[in-house]
């Protein structure tokens, strides 16, 4: 760095510059201009798509480095199944962070953006403080009452995931989510979290019947009206079984099906459980619809 000509006589920065602005994650994430990929990592024994398989430190780890390196843009860490078809079964925040604490620090050290899947604002807050980013909670800052404001006082971005406590096939479920995101913002707002800070999850699966779910994803570009950007969970999810029978592990093909779809009504992130799959479809997807542009232009 070059040295002044003269230099200060005070330790004070002149008053005629701003203070560095924070960094923002969410900006930067999403300014590359294309959609991103979460990556799924369940430090669980119960999950409904792979409870068990990384419950062990070293395993969770290495899953963690292999998303990674199949082209993830965030990691997404959780240590409580909140098993959207029921069978859940809670844990405490000392169970969360005692799965937690030999992996999050490990993961974070991969230098990519993880965020941390939990129902409780004291997990969230320890995760937040040891290196997680971004806080995702699929109660949408409607659950732990303490949510919101950790978020805001860390300044970070949250996902907020439409929930219900039961399903109702009766329910206009497009207009429940968008009135549960309405609730959402204004929580977050009332916290002090920044707007460019809120992303929204319609939270495909929960509280929802597969119906239900398939017309939440139909109607994706009715969310962009919040004008915030949309995060789309459909991976392995038991509305694609509905379609077409298959075990979760066995989903992919719907996944994909459905990621592509809601990319091109405008999400902004799809979390999978099948990264080097959903990486792949959505740049070969993106090649194809260059070329037919370049070619309209010609």
């Amino acid at each position: 760095m070059p040295k002044p000509m003269e230099p200060f006589t005070t330790t004070a920065p002149p008053r005629d510059l701003a203070p560095p602005a924070a960094p923002k994650p969410l900006a930067a994430l999403l300014g590359r201009g294309r959609a991103l990929v979460m990556g799924i990592l369940n430090v669980t024994p119960d999950s409904f798509s792979d409870g068990g398989q990384f419950l062990d430190p070293g395993r969770a780890v290495a899953h963690a480095e292999e998303m990674a390196a199949q082209g993830a843009d965030i990691l997404d860490i959780g240590a409580e199944s909140t098993r959207p078809y029921g069978g859940m079964r809670p844990v405490t925040a000392d169970d969360e962070l005692e799965r937690l604490k030999p992996v999050l620090p490990a993961v974070v050290k991969l230098g990519l953006p993880v965020s941390i899947d939990s129902l409780k604002a004291d997990v969230v807050a320890w995760a937040l403080d040891n290196g997680a980013t971004i806080a995702n909670d699929v109660w949408g800052l409607q659950g732990d009452p303490a949510m919101a404001s950790v978020v805001a006082a860390r300044g970070a971005p949250v996902i907020a995931m439409h929930n219900r406590t039961e399903v109702d096939p009766a329910i206009d479920i497009v207009a429940d989510v968008a009135a549960f995101f309405s609730r959402s913002i204004q929580i977050a707002s009332a916290a002090g979290i920044a707007r460019e800070n809120i992303v929204l999850d319609p939270g495909i699966g929960f509280g929802k019947t597969p119906e239900q779910s398939i017309v939440t994803l139909a109607h994706t570009a009715a969310f962009k009206a919040f004008g915030l950007p949309l995060l789309i969970g459909a991976s392995r999810k038991r509305f694609i079984n509905s379609v077409s029978p298959a075990p979760p592990d066995q989903r992919i093909g719907g996944s994909l099906a459905s990621h592509l779809y809601v990319v091109r009504q405008g999400a902004a992130i799809v979390r999978v459980h099948d990264v080097a799959e959903t990486v792949q479809a959505l740049r070969v997807m993106a090649s194809i619809e260059l070329a037919a542009i370049e070619k309209t232009a010609t």
